[in-house]
Formats: structure tokens, C-alpha cells, sequence
């Protein structure tokens, strides 16, 4: 039982990127077949839009999906290249590290881009998460209770470093 490590050649960890690239073209060749090409050297730029890619299966029940898209895309309006495509599927696998799905999760609490969560940021962000269950008041509670509790240097508002200060007290917030 124990702790096992295991440990990959440059060979292996080359050919399992490539295996793990060829599917995720695969699946965003199928979100588009007619705007993605088999071949990216004469359409290297192709991207695809928000509205395709928040309606697939991994992310169509996610309240967060066009927060998510939106983190991972260059040009913040949710059109992802390929490129991206990996890298948002990359930060959602079970093995990305810890602190990579902070700094995304961060990100996609950030509504308004400001590089802070404010108090509207975790308005919005609570009433996803209980699917707008609760009452105004108890929204408004728990979001001054937490930025009460987090906000480390006292400016009303969540830097990275306070979010990264909660959440390290909260082992499974991020799963």
C-alpha cells in the first residue's frame, strides 16, 4: 500500500501529451466539424465560440460553465482555440495541481475582472451555487461573514492572496 510514485521517461510523458492532445482535438473537431480542420496549417487561428463549448457534456450542468470558458479564453468572450481547449481541460482534471485550480477558480469567481472578489463576486457566485436558493439577506450575510473572515488586509474586497489564505482552510473547497 504505502505512497507510489510513479515516475515517467521524457518518451512516456511525450507520447501520453500527444495521446491526450489527439483526443481533445478529436472532441473539439466534433463540436465543429466544418470550422475546425483536421490539418492547422493553413487555419492555425481557428477558435471556437462560447456557445458550443459550455453545451458540452462535462460542462453543460456546471453553473459556472461561461465563467469557465470565459477564464480560459484570450479574448474573455468565451472563443477558445485549441490551445486553450487543452488548458481548460487540463486545470479540470483530477490531477491538475492544487494551486492551479486556485488560481482558475479565482478567476472564475472574478465576475467583474477586477482582480479582486468583491461583494457582488461572491453575490453572484453564491447564488450559483445554491441555485439561488436562499434569500437576499442570507446572501448578503454570508458574503460580509466571509469577507469579514478573509479579507486579510482589511480593503472590503478579496485579493488572490486572501482567497488562497480561505480556501488553504478548506482542504475540499476546490474539488
Amino acid at each position: 500500500m504505502g505512497n507510489k510514485q510513479t515516475i515517467f521517461t521524457d518518451e512516456q510523458l511525450d507520447a501520453y501529451q500527444s495521446f491526450f492532445n489527439f483526443r481533445l482535438h478529436g472532441r473539439y473537431h466534433e463540436l465543429a466539424p466544418h470550422l475546425v480542420p483536421m490539418d492547422y496549417t493553413n487555419d492555425p487561428d481557428c477558435k471556437l465560440p462560447l456557445a458550443l463549448i459550455v453545451n458540452m457534456p462535462e460542462l453543460k450542468e456546471n453553473p459556472f460553465r461561461n465563467r469557465i470558458v470565459e477564464s480560459f479564453s484570450e479574448d474573455g468572450m468565451g472563443n477558445l482555440s485549441f490551445n486553450e481547449f487543452v488548458d481548460m481541460f487540463s486545470v479540470l482534471s483530477e490531477m491538475a495541481p492544487r494551486e492551479l485550480k486556485a488560481i482558475y477558480a479565482f478567476k472564475i469567481y472574478d465576475f467583474n475582472v477586477d482582480n479582486y472578489l468583491c461583494k457582488e463576486d461572491l453575490e453572484k457566485t453564491l447564488n450559483k451555487l445554491t441555485k439561488e436558493e436562499l434569500t437576499p439577506e442570507e446572501v448578503e450575510l454570508v458574503c460580509e461573514k466571509t469577507i469579514e473572515e478573509a479579507d486579510l488586509d482589511g480593503d472590503n474586497k478579496l485579493s488572490y492572496a486572501d482567497f488562497e489564505n480561505m480556501i488553504s482552510r478548506a482542504p475540499d473547497f476546490l474539488r
